[in-house]
């Protein structure tokens, strides 16, 4: 049995992949390649949350990673991609909880210890569900280097890392309006809090002016539950209205407790009634106002956002309990003016989805205005990041320039603990990379680090800093591409670039390759509440990894969104399965051919050295479009000329060799395929790297794998621009007489008289020296080639380079309908000629753009005038018919 008959006829995805994986592993193919001498290109992989199990977008994400990766390490260079995981410490924490609840036992039950035993083996079960994920996938990770966040490594890095901060000032702790999750009852940065439309109410209501025989002010709020805390009301100091109040005080409604009047330039005149209270522990605005007027800062709410028990007839209830409450007793109390209902944003925990509560809290902060100005000089410097597309350096700008202090403690137990310890007599405070000698006199703040603290230090914690002699990042940093989506620009990247600038004075990575979000084929954001997201693994089981990694490379550009569709996979699967028939055609008619027999020597004819110079065409265009990130218009390139150029023209022209006597046309041709196909598996590699090895597998080639096989390279000596533009003619006379066949329902079995009329003596020697093509394609029982054909009265005609072509077809033509075929064939050339000449005729275009630009626009001119006569002569001839 020979080889060609294991491919089965139709591509069967599960065949391809089963095992494929492994043998890569067991090669250890993935590795980097310890030359010395070629340049390093290095990759780390954003490491995904051990959470869950893997959704689309890290199946784009990761995809578009190994693309590049795959493409750098046959193109010879010392390719590292590094995989690793991310402890995502709210996150995961409050799935284990979750479990937990299911059992009926909180953490507490646990204590801290056996809750992080139980987290550990949450973290190693889904670790490796993602593994998993990742090998079906195909990705060519490096496992030998995985890391996870929490790691011993990675633990010191994040240590020596705050340690230095807080010597140098730049880490600090204070007592700050935070955003708070009462439900996982911990802090949350900025860009944590996801901002919704949702109803509510201004509640306007008044306070009476102490000693004013009933004289009130009235001031509107969202969070009448925050009443309880009000330490002042506030007025602009401008406001005539209520200079006469300013220094006096009124009296806080349920309370009964006097507040002052302030006057503060945070009060806006014109919005509302120009009196704001002013609730310190519970509004970052008001917080200010309070620092500025030497405010108490009362707080009224317990960490899980019931009330406390600062005023016993809330305590306990919740806060939005408290709230219809309070507006009851104050309306019962005759101070509540109105209710104005209204749609505003609220800020919700994007882990756990509750509305996050502004309040006062003791936290870790990063000062950020030092770090984010070297961050924005950075990108003016020769050692900036480039960004993908570029509009998103802007975007990070904007941001480092109206970046807060970053709140870095959270309230968890799962995540690196904070390197701090509180004497336990003294009160003492000592920050250390180790515990104090005396331990057991000190004990350490319970808090942990924001997740974001550790993974901004992931491309050069993973390479074995803060050991700057480690030779991973001697060699590999900083990584040459990152790539990530445009939601996480804040959260990760800029975090990234000013951590490493200040500890490694270096960008973290030469290039940021942003993509968009996977959506639903409707445009919505995938979600779990909406019922649309999709599972890659169920993708891969259907269509297999191929098809689904061919679709998000080729679906969108850089930064763009991509819409996932059934349909899309369909075509993707159709691609593949066309390009596996035609890989199928041509193994099966190799002859025996072996890799040393191949010659592109030889009488090539005008396809063959069409093929060859397409070929190349291709090959500068997708790794121009690959060094670019431009995968989608590379998956243009290689469509095209897969489907159509090699697929349904040069495998079908070969046919008229391969079924002939002509042996040593026959080698040339085999060569040829077999040669081109090579390629073209090569070049399809980092898109599909299953099907590809699957299949170059059973034609004639050279190493063990494609992995490690070389990138395909320009041979400017197969270039033959003539034999190109020859083709191109070919080719339009072929789909000329295929449409007309089409037109007039005669199909291509029937044999037809076929003229051509050349309107040069190169187009007469060329395509009279093409006649087997003409027959093969045309089917015409009579074919004529000459400059002195008259065109019948009765013919359907159409116009080419070089030459006319006529079908006597006079039992099924009508004039009318020809003539009008042909106005609008003519209303096409005079548009072209108009487009032309416009260009030609303006003095900027002709003096700015190139020679050999302009020089092009001359010839088309000249093609197209050529066209627009003889279609013109055409109608009139059939206009006096």
């Amino acid at each position: 049995m020979t080889e060609e008959l294991n491919m089965s006829t139709k591509f069967d995805p599960k065949n391809v992949e089963a095992g494929r994986y492994e043998k890569w592993l067991d090669g250890k193919y993935f590795r980097p390649s310890g030359d010395a001498e070629a340049e390093p290109y290095s990759i780390v992989i954003p490491p995904p949350n051990v959470t869950g199990k893997l959704h689309l977008g890290h199946a784009w994400d990761t995809t578009l990673q190994d693309i590049i990766i795959r493409h750098k390490r046959m193109q010879g260079y010392d390719t590292l991609w590094l995989p690793g995981m991310d402890h995502a410490g709210i996150a995961t924490q409050a799935k284990v909880e979750e479990k937990l609840r299911a059992e009926g036992i909180s953490r507490y039950d646990l204590g801290r210890e056996k809750f992080l035993e139980k987290t550990w083996e949450w973290k190693d079960e889904y670790a490796s569900h993602i593994r998993e994920q990742w090998a079906k996938l195909g990705l060519s990770l490096d496992y030998e280097r995985e890391r996870f966040t929490l790691d011993d490594g990675l633990s010191d890095a994040v240590k020596k890392v705050f340690v230095q901060l807080y010597n140098k000032g730049l880490i600090y702790r204070g007592e700050y309006i935070i955003n708070w999750d009462p439900q996982a009852k911990t802090a949350l940065s900025d860009i944590e809090v996801i901002h919704k439309d949702v109803e509510g109410a201004f509640y306007h209501m008044t306070y009476e002016v102490e000693g004013s025989n009933g004289e009130t002010v009235e001031i509107a709020t969202t969070r009448p539950e925050t009443l309880l805390g009000d330490t002042a009301v506030a007025v602009h100091p401008e406001d005539e209205r209520y200079q006469h109040l300013i220094g006096k005080n009124v009296i806080l409604p349920l309370v009964g407790k006097e507040i002052p009047v302030v006057a503060d330039d945070y009060v806006e005149m014109d919005f509302g009634t120009g009196v704001v209270k002013i609730t310190p522990a519970h509004d970052p605005n008001d917080f200010e106002v309070g620092n500025r007027h030497d405010l108490p800062r009362v707080n009224v709410m317990n960490d899980d956002g019931t009330m406390n028990d600062f005023y016993p007839a809330y305590e306990g209830m919740d806060r939005f309990a408290a709230r219809k409450q309070i507006v009851k007793d104050l309306e019962a109390a005759g101070r509540l003016v109105k209710i104005e209902k209204m749609t505003h944003s609220v800020g919700h925990s994007e882990r756990t989805g509750v509305v996050v509560e502004p309040r006062l809290s003791t936290q870790w902060f990063v000062k950020m205005e030092e770090l984010a100005k070297r961050s924005i000089e950075n990108q003016e410097g020769e050692d900036k990041v480039a960004f993908y597309p570029p509009r998103f350096n802007n975007t990070f700008i904007q941001w480092m320039e109206n970046v807060h202090d970053w709140v870095i403690s959270r309230q968890l137990w799962w995540g690196h603990q904070i390197p701090a310890w509180y004497h336990k007599e003294t009160g003492e405070m000592y920050v250390g990379e180790e515990a104090p000698d005396d331990a057991e006199n000190w004990r350490q703040d319970e808090d942990v680090l924001d997740t974001w603290f550790s993974s901004a230090l992931w491309p050069f914690s993973t390479m074995g800093w803060p050991d700057e002699e480690a030779p991973d990042f001697n060699r590999y940093f900083p990584t040459s591409t990152l790539v990530t989506g445009y939601d996480i620009i804040f959260f990760w990247v800029s975090r990234m670039i000013f951590q490493s600038l200040e500890f490694t004075d270096r960008r973290p990575f030469n290039n940021v390759l942003i993509h968009g979000l996977i959506r639903a084929e409707d445009g919505r954001k995938m979600s779990k509440s909406l019922g649309n997201g999709i599972d890659p693994m169920d993708v891969i089981e259907k269509y297999g990894a191929d098809a689904l990694r061919w679709f998000l490379t080729t679906g969108s550009s850089p930064g763009q969104d991509v819409r996932f569709s059934y349909d899309k996979m369909d075509a993707a699967w159709n691609f593949i399965n066309k390009i596996w028939n035609a890989s199928r055609f041509v193994i099966m008619n190799l002859d025996g051919l072996k890799v040393e027999d191949i010659s592109l020597e030889g009488n090539k004819s005008v396809a063959d050295r069409w093929i060859l110079t397409r070929l190349n065409e291709t090959i500068s265009e997708v790794n121009r479009l690959f060094d670019g990130f431009e995968f989608g218009e590379a998956g243009r390139h290689l469509y095209n000329f897969i489907w159509d150029d090699f697929c349904d023209w040069y495998i079908e022209m070969s046919k008229e060799v391969l079924y002939g006597e002509d042996e040593e046309q026959k080698h040339v041709t085999r060569s040829i395929l077999a040669y081109v196909l090579d390629n073209i598996l090569k070049l399809i590699h980092p898109i599909m790297p299953f099907v590809s090895e699957e299949i170059w597998e059973h034609v004639p080639h050279q190493g063990e794998t494609l992995v490690t096989a070389p990138y395909p390279e320009v041979n400017a000596d197969l270039n033959d621009e003539t034999a190109a533009a020859g083709m191109e003619v070919l080719k339009e006379l072929i789909r000329a007489v295929r449409n007309i066949r089409a037109e007039v329902g005669s199909p291509m079995s029937k044999p037809i008289t076929l003229l051509i009329k050349t309107s040069d003596e190169a187009s007469q020697t060329f395509l009279t020296e093409n006649t087997s093509y003409i027959e093969r394609f045309c089917n015409p029982e009579s074919l004529e080639i000459s400059p002195e054909i008259k065109a019948p009265e009765l013919a359907m005609s159409a116009v080419i380079k070089g030459a006319e072509i006529f079908l006597p077809l006079a039992d099924l033509i009508n004039i009318e309908d020809e003539i009008k075929r042909l106005e609008k064939e003519l209303d096409k050339w005079n548009k072209e000629v108009a487009r032309v000449q416009g260009k030609l005729n303006n003095e900027r275009f002709v003096s700015s753009a190139p020679e050999q630009v302009v020089e092009a626009e001359r010839q088309k001119e000249v093609e197209y005038k050529e066209r627009q006569a003889s279609v013109q002569e055409r109608i009139n001839q059939l206009k006096k018919a």
